[in-house]
């Protein structure tokens, strides 16, 4: 009998490590290589080595935000597998279906380590606290049981002191003028909480070849009220030639503002107009940036009066854009759609899908028209999810007509934008319902199919309707503009309950993929 219960706990460990060796087979793994800095000074080489060590104290902070003590943690994982896919999902719940792979463990709380786990909305609603909504301070219990908040600059005082040294260490160190500006303008904000001087001081910082992104910088771990802000960081490196390429679309904003569809007075926002856009390669990414799939662009900052003064900045980032599409992207379309389909699968194409994506996260609305405020206040915690639906199918819409104008210089076809685009959305229904990522890709995917837009064939292939995938980029971007516009949060929520649900096809390609072997998206070691 003893021999039967050791055989079987044995068996009991080697299924568990299988399992977490097969989730960590949904990331592949992708080396960052040691750069080339040719052309770097000595100073430059020791700047790009202390925003790497600001972005290590970055990721200790993200690890309190969104879990706990993560050294600890980590620490208590004996399988090696399992503490890798921890340390992939900073935490025991996966970042696919929000589930937790560990036992021992419930559901994941919907506000994180941001406000106290036993708050109730009704305690939270009638709190008179005119911080309470920032993106900026933690929620907490006091001495007596009530709910009080905490600036994120006295909750992580010892790390941000960290950060701001080694920001510090290289404002001296640098030769670049705007450089030693910003990286000051950073310390200030990280030690006040207020980001207006820091995000104009980036957007002017134009001529360097290394780029930091760093702070609280996207809201998307609070799911119940889309607010704090989670800490992540980017170092960056600029491919001067592209971003020279790329650097034409920036004086268009107003012009492709203009262009978006729907009545005009849900897009009378008027983009700053020193937006600009830079090709870069990640050096390295640290805390939410570097948890479960990787971004492939950004358009910063949010702050709607630094958009509207100056503009936005998108970067490009080109190694993640290859490694995404050789290893997920066109992947899935040949084993997902129909033969006739797959050779416009094409990666110049979805290069800029992804670069109008990131432009048109700076277009559209950012405050309502109807007096409610801020696009993100109006729409709390529905905001992100549609800000993400909308930059996915505007950013298409724009990228196909500019290719059909010739107005890009790559050698691709209307057609290559719009299966390229249906096959990147397939691929993203698998990052899950648990992200607001993933949410967007759901709702655009159901929303394709109902249209008639695609069809999912009894042979398990997708067939693509081009006419009436253009009809329904154009028609659904204009209903997302119109609930932006007017902050119209009952309509979101009705989208979101009638869209963001995975379907039979979605879970059919789930399995379809799955034993191809083909990876959800990828994770970083570095040289």
């Amino acid at each position: 009998m003893i021999w039967l219960l050791l055989a079987l706990a044995a068996v009991s460990c080697t299924r568990n490590r299988a399992d977490a060796d097969r989730l960590v087979e949904n990331y592949a793994e992708v080396t960052i290589p040691a750069p080339d800095l040719t052309g770097i000074t000595d100073n430059g080489k020791e700047v790009l080595r202390l925003y790497r060590m600001a972005a290590d104290e970055v990721d200790k902070i993200y690890w309190q935000q969104y879990f706990g003590d993560g050294e600890a943690f980590l620490g208590s994982l004996t399988d090696p597998g399992e503490r890798l896919y921890a340390a992939i999902n900073y935490g025991p719940w996966d970042r696919i279906d929000g589930k937790p792979f560990l036992p021992g463990y419930g559901s994941k709380p919907d506000g994180a380590c941001f406000y106290p786990s036993d708050m109730t909305a009704e305690e939270f609603q009638a709190w008179e606290n005119p911080d309470k909504n920032s993106p900026y301070t933690l929620v907490q219990r006091d001495a007596d049981g009530g709910l009080k908040t905490v600036w994120y600059h006295e909750a992580y005082a010892g790390a941000i002191d960290r950060i701001a040294e080694y920001l510090r260490r290289a404002a001296d160190v640098t030769i670049k003028e705007s450089v030693r500006h910003y990286l000051l303008e950073m310390v200030e904000g990280l030690m006040t909480d207020d980001y207006y001087n820091s995000n104009k001081a980036w957007l002017e910082m134009n001529d360097s070849k290394m780029d930091l992104v760093i702070g609280p910088i996207e809201a998307a771990d609070d799911a119940l009220y889309g607010t704090k802000a989670s800490y992540g960081a980017y170092v960056l490196l600029k491919n001067l030639q592209r971003t020279e390429e790329l650097d034409a679309l920036s004086a268009r904003m107003p012009e492709l503002q203009e262009m978006l569809p729907g009545d005009p007075a849900n897009r009378v926002f008027v983009p700053g107009a020193e937006s600009d856009i830079f090709s870069c390669n990640v050096l390295y990414c640290s805390g939410y940036t570097n948890a479960g799939y990787k971004v492939i662009g950004i358009n910063f900052p949010y702050d709607a009066k630094v958009q509207e003064e100056l503009g936005t900045r998108t970067i490009i980032f080109d190694n993640i854009i290859r490694e995404k599409f050789n290893r997920t992207v066109h992947p899935v379309g040949s084993a997902l759609l129909e033969e006739v389909y797959q050779p416009h699968v094409d990666a110049s194409a979805f290069y800029w899908i992804i670069v109008f994506r990131e432009i048109a996260k700076g277009l559209g609305v950012k405050e309502t028209v109807n007096g409610k405020g801020t696009v993100a206040e109006a729409l709390a915690g529905e905001a992100l999810v549609l800000e993400k639906a909308k930059s996915n199918v505007l950013g298409t819409w724009l990228c196909a007509q500019e290719a059909e104008a010739y107005h890009i210089s790559a050698l691709f076809q209307k057609e290559d934008v719009l299966t390229t685009f249906v096959t990147n959305t397939i691929r993203s229904t698998r990052f899950g319902a648990a992200d607001p990522t993933g949410i967007a890709n759901i709702i655009v995917y159901n929303y394709l199919l109902e249209s008639k837009a695609i069809t999912w064939n009894p042979s398990g292939r997708y067939s693509i309707d081009y006419d009436r995938t253009w009809q329904a980029l154009e028609t659904l971007g204009a209903e997302i503009l119109r609930i932006q516009a007017h902050g119209d949060i009952e309509a979101a929520r009705a989208w979101a309950a009638r869209y963001g649900v995975a379907g039979p096809e979605s879970l059919s390609d789930k399995r379809v993929l799955e034993n191809a072997g083909i990876p959800v998206d990828i994770r970083f070691t570095y040289e």
